[in-house]
């Protein structure tokens, strides 16, 4: 137990940029296939992020040919390799599960100035 809050406690927070519900972000994911590795760019909203400390997630979600793909990452995984913040969205809530339901320009978030 001493060994999760001495990582939670550690520079870990300062590698990752302060990412919010609403921002459009590009995640690097490490994908392992075989003995090979590579890098896979996951580009999407932010419409949820759950708990705090060491075992903080973040929900994205992209459309992708007309079928809404969800994805979550632990905010401290080693298979993610960085967070890009493409532009920062202006919104009153915590979860933006409501944009599930729309579609098109529908399902855009307001940028935040």
């Amino acid at each position: 137990m001493d060994a999760l809050k001495l990582i939670s406690n550690s520079s870990l927070k300062s590698e990752m940029p302060v990412v919010n519900v609403g921002d459009t972000v590009k995640v690097h994911v490490k994908i392992v296939e075989g003995d090979k590795s590579r890098i896979q760019v996951f580009e999407g909203t932010v419409i949820a992020k759950k708990h705090g400390g060491i075992s903080e997630t973040f929900t994205v979600r992209r459309v992708a040919h007309g079928c809404g793909i969800e994805r979550v990452f632990p905010v401290h995984s080693p298979s993610v390799d960085k967070v890009e913040v493409v532009r920062r969205g202006k919104v009153r809530r915590a979860k933006l599960y409501y944009l599930r339901d729309r579609v098109g320009k529908a399902a855009k978030v307001k940028e935040n100035i």
